[in-house]
């Protein structure tokens, strides 16, 4: 029961909590927001360009799409995001786009200047697909790009974790186990390197994919609203990952 009064307490500081709660009007939700937005970047550039446009102006999109969101917050957006920061960005972005058509199509109308690039089929940058020849529909795009922003940042944690132990190195032998990127046989290599055995070196990769899960959850909680939420959100990003 402590433990988990302590987690429901530590959980009210997240930025999303404080994004809903406190408001993003105010000085404390306005700054967590635009923290999630600064960490969450990557995921709308790459929705942007799964829709159909080029780097350079899908990255001048996203910019004035965070401008603008965080200059007046969609506070009715957040109300039907069902407690995840992932569902309100989205749906936030998907409110920018129709509203930047309507005002290209207005402008068209008029004879003013026309951004073409706004609609989706005006560029010819492919979509994703996957091995089976089966292209992802932006949403879901959207949700494994998130993903892999999620495990990015609970990685970067970890790597300044161990550097802050003094264990950049030992960090750097193990970490081809957090990545899947260890080889059979390289345990025997790895162990002789940090100078123990393959069953310490066993029980090293054990801890380190532990605390690993420990900060993803920790990235996770995040963009929540409520701590209930944690591991249906994990099952989310496995899945989107197509794990």
């Amino acid at each position: 029961m402590a433990g988990q009064r302590q987690q429901s307490m530590t959980f009210h500081t997240t930025h999303w909590t404080l994004v809903r709660r406190a408001s993003a009007h105010g000085a404390e939700g306005r700054q967590a927001l635009s923290d999630l937005c600064a960490a969450y970047y990557e995921p709308v550039i790459a929705f942007l360009r799964r829709e159909g446009r080029d780097e350079d102006v899908a990255r001048e999109l996203a910019h004035e799409f965070f401008r603008k969101l965080l200059e007046k917050p969609s506070l009715e957006c957040a109300a039907r995001a069902q407690g995840k920061f992932r569902s309100y960005l989205l749906g936030a972005l998907k409110h920018f786009l129709a509203r930047e058509r309507e005002r290209a199509g207005r402008q068209k109308r008029g004879g003013g200047a026309v951004f073409a690039s706004l609609d989706a089929d005006t560029e010819t940058t492919p979509g994703v697909v996957l091995a089976d020849g089966h292209e992802l529909p932006p949403d879901v795009f959207f949700d494994r790009q998130w993903a892999l922003a999620v495990l990015d940042r609970a990685f970067a944690a970890l790597a300044r974790e161990r550097d802050a132990a003094g264990k950049a190195e030992d960090f750097s032998r193990l970490k081809p186990w957090l990545t899947g990127d260890a080889a059979h046989g390289d345990q025997a290599a790895a162990a002789r390197a940090l100078g123990i055995n393959e069953g310490a070196l066993k029980v090293a990769v054990h801890r380190l994919r532990r605390r690993f899960r420990e900060l993803l959850k920790a990235e996770i909680v995040q963009t929540l609203d409520t701590p209930e939420g944690t591991g249906e959100e994990m099952r989310h990003l496995f899945t989107a990952l197509g794990g």
